[in-house]
């Protein structure tokens, strides 16, 4: 009951006002979120890679309508790479972007300029050893971001895609993009959609996520499972062993910060286990996602706020 009003709150500038003004939820906000600085974000890195895993980073920010920002977002990400490349841990990591942050949403030059950005993301990338994944957003993003993968994986056919279960539109977009070489993220969702888009019920959203997973596994690109719930990854090794998948055709991401024991044992099994790793200024609307995924958070959050009046 709490996930739809949280996730309109993420899009509150008066509620992100009052938080980001009060050195309020740190505590929570350090559970998912290392720190601001790209010092913070390759430590992070360094900690996961130590113990096996693997990591994806995310500069926080969205809806940019500033051409600036988006360029500051840019040279965030190019100071990362270097930063990753000078510490031996390029190959470990690779970098997730929301076309939102780098420009997509401006007004007439929105889809050129982010295509651009991003293709000087990837370039960067490359040139270091590692990938890039775009990052969905919401529903009414997802041709756009869609029409700049395709034309991304024409230079960069490395480039990750993320799909999100909870459209309807999704179990045919993973055929679409089944195919060999092809990095498909698939999760849940993390947006407040409406009901002729996607699916309520989380019944319904964990049957499209196992009808979207089953296409995946037995298609011929790289799964990467993105997931949190314990049956999810019971399911998606059924299924790795039903089409003969070997360790490392696919890999099984979470978030920093939650299930960080199973991320451990699963990387200790010999699987590829990837850890979604945000950092940044920009953390409000990343934390109330958070929130609306575990409401159970909300208590916590609520006292921090109420301990700073």
């Amino acid at each position: 009951m709490l996930r739809q009003p949280l996730l309109m709150l993420a899009r509150s500038s008066q509620v992100k006002d009052l938080v980001t003004r009060m050195p309020v939820s740190s505590g929570l906000v350090a559970r998912y979120v290392p720190g601001e600085r790209t010092s913070d974000a390759v430590e992070a890195t360094r900690d996961l890679v130590v113990d096996g895993r693997l990591a994806t980073l995310d500069f926080l920010g969205e809806d940019t309508l500033d051409e600036s920002r988006a360029e500051a977002t840019v040279d965030a990400y190019l100071e990362l790479l270097d930063a990753l490349s000078r510490e031996g841990l390029a190959r470990s990591a690779e970098v997730s972007v929301k076309l939102s942050a780098i420009g997509q949403a401006l007004p007439e030059i929105g889809p050129k300029l982010s295509l651009e950005n991003a293709r000087r993301i990837c370039g960067a990338a490359r040139n270091v050893g590692t990938t890039v994944t775009l990052d969905m957003e919401d529903h009414t993003t997802t041709d756009e971001t869609l029409a700049t993968l395709r034309e991304l994986r024409k230079d960069f056919p490395e480039t990750g895609a993320v799909l999100q279960a909870y459209l309807h539109r999704t179990e045919e977009d993973c055929r679409a993009l089944a195919y060999e070489g092809s990095r498909v993220r698939l999760c849940k969702g993390a947006y407040s959609e409406p009901d002729t888009v996607a699916f309520q019920d989380r019944h319904e959203v964990d049957r499209a996520y196992v009808r979207c997973l089953k296409v995946l596994m037995a298609g011929h690109g790289y799964p990467m499972v993105a997931t949190h719930d314990p049956r999810m990854i019971r399911i998606a090794g059924a299924f790795a062993t039903r089409f003969d998948r070997a360790p490392g055709t696919y890999e099984y991401q979470m978030l920093f910060g939650i299930r960080t024991d199973e991320q451990k044992r699963l990387a200790g099994s010999g699987e590829r286990m990837r850890v979604y790793v945000p950092y940044g200024q920009e953390w409000y609307g990343y934390l109330m996602r958070r929130l609306a995924e575990r409401p159970s958070n909300l208590t916590f959050f609520m006292r921090s706020l109420l301990s700073q009046k």
